[in-house]
């Protein structure tokens, strides 16, 4: 098992190999492979710090919860990216509250916060891609931000459509009205006469827990109103 967790982190963590013998043992004797469930949660604002998490397989939502139970989706993590967010206690500097659901089975490298705390004080090149990771995170729930507040749900609908339908290679997605809306930060009644739009114009065709794109161009069009 440590011979095929060296490899992940040589394969994945750039400053790998600028740690000393001692700082790579101490890598892979504390991180830990875990694999979750789709809909199970590897974190909240109420959990302790859980630590730099590697994505091997499958896909990681980070998103934050409004007192209403109103969910935002920041970002998305995928084979091989790394989420820090969820180690933001290693760093002084940032205080962030996020929760973490895997969409689907996710096979995950968790590495303890713990660790990577001395890694940072020991290695600048442990600090530099730490903080180089979470800056472009932070990039990413602007962004997300600057959607939510000002691109209408039928552009974002579209752009989400069109990133699935990119991501997993087929125009056939397998999910429901809810899931969307939780990812596009809208309520599911919302995003349902949306895509009852899009089905009457002939872009998508739905039916229980699927949507089949129908027409492409269509639906790059309206995602390119939103550039």
């Amino acid at each position: 098992m440590s011979s095929f967790l060296e490899s992940c982190f040589q394969e994945h963590y750039p400053f790998y190999s600028k740690l000393t013998a001692d700082e790579q043992q101490t890598l892979v004797l504390s991180s830990v492979l875990t694999t979750y469930q789709r809909g199970d949660f590897l974190y909240s604002c109420d959990d302790d710090c859980l630590g730099v998490l590697l994505v091997l397989s499958g896909k990681l939502r980070i998103f934050i919860q409004s007192g209403e139970q109103r969910e935002i989706t920041l970002f998305t993590t995928g084979p091989g990216e790394v989420c820090t967010l969820s180690a933001s206690c290693a760093m002084q500097e940032i205080s962030f509250d996020i929760l973490i659901e895997a969409e689907e089975e996710t096979k995950v490298l968790i590495t303890p916060a713990s660790t990577f705390r001395r890694l940072l004080n020991q290695n600048i090149y442990v600090e530099n891609y730490i903080y180089r990771e979470t800056t472009e995170h932070f990039s990413e729930v602007m962004w997300a931000m600057g959607q939510l507040l000002f691109t209408r749900l039928d552009q974002r609908l579209a752009g989400y459509l069109e990133d699935e339908r990119i991501r997993t290679g087929s125009p056939v997605l397998s999910t429901t009205h809810e899931q969307i809306a939780r990812n596009l930060g809208s309520a599911r009644e919302v995003v349902s006469r949306t895509l009852k739009s899009f089905e009457k114009d002939g872009i998508v065709a739905l039916s229980r827990g699927t949507v089949t794109i129908l027409d492409v161009k269509k639906l790059r069009g309206i995602c390119r109103m939103r550039r």
